[in-house]
C-alpha cells in the first residue's frame, strides 16, 4: 500500500469517526446528564419515598419559544413541598394560533445540585403535546424532592428550588436558542 493511499484512507477514517463521534454525542451527554443530575437534569422515578418534615421551596418558571405561538403558566408561582413527599404542579397552556400546533418541553432545575435530586414521576415534558387552534389544557407535573439531598454535602442548604420549563415548536423549522 502506497503511503498516499494510507494517508487517505486515515483523512477517511478520521472523517467517518468524528461524524460518528459527532451524531453519538446528544444521546450520551443526555444519558450522562441525567446519571449525574448534571445540568440541573431531573431524574425519573414511580413512588416518592414519604415526606421527613423537612421542606422546600418550588419555583416555577415557563418560557415558550416564539414561533410556538401558544401561552404557557404555571397555576402557581411557587409551592412549599414536603422533602420526599409526592407533590403536583399545575400549568396551562393555550394555542394562541389558528392551526393545530405540537410542543415539547425542555426542562431544567436551578440550582444544578439540586437536579438530581428532583425526581419527576408524571410529567407533560416526557411527551409531544398538541393543541388545537384556540385550545388551552391543564397539565400536571407530579413530582419529589429526594431526601438523599441531604447526605450531599453541595445540596444539603439547598431551601429554594426552581423547576423551568421551555416550549418549543416541535413540527415548525424554528430552532432552539
Amino acid at each position: 500500500m502506497t503511503r498516499n493511499l494510507r494517508v487517505a484512507l486515515m483523512a477517511v477514517a478520521a472523517v467517518v469517526g468524528m461524524t460518528g463521534v459527532g451524531f453519538a454525542s446528544v444521546p450520551l451527554y443526555r444519558m450522562f446528564c441525567q446519571v449525574t443530575g448534571f445540568n440541573g437534569t431531573t431524574q425519573r422515578g414511580q413512588q416518592a419515598p414519604g415526606g421527613i418534615g423537612d421542606k422546600v421551596v418550588v419555583r416555577f418558571d415557563t418560557n415558550t419559544n416564539p414561533a410556538l405561538g401558544w401561552e404557557f403558566r404555571p397555576e402557581r408561582a411557587s409551592e412549599t413541598v414536603d422533602i420526599g413527599a409526592r407533590d403536583m404542579a399545575f400549568f396551562t397552556a393555550k394555542n394562541l394560533s389558528d392551526r393545530p400546533v405540537t410542543g415539547t418541553a425542555t426542562f431544567n432545575v436551578t440550582p444544578s445540585q439540586a437536579g438530581k435530586y428532583f425526581t419527576k414521576i408524571q410529567c407533560f415534558c416526557f411527551t409531544e403535546q398538541t393543541l388545537q387552534p384556540g385550545e388551552k389544557v391543564r397539565m400536571p407535573v407530579i413530582f419529589f424532592v429526594d431526601p438523599k439531598i441531604h447526605d450531599d454535602p453541595d445540596a444539603k442548604d439547598i431551601r429554594a428550588i426552581t423547576l423551568s420549563y421551555t416550549f418549543y415548536p416541535v413540527d415548525s423549522g424554528a430552532t432552539k436558542s
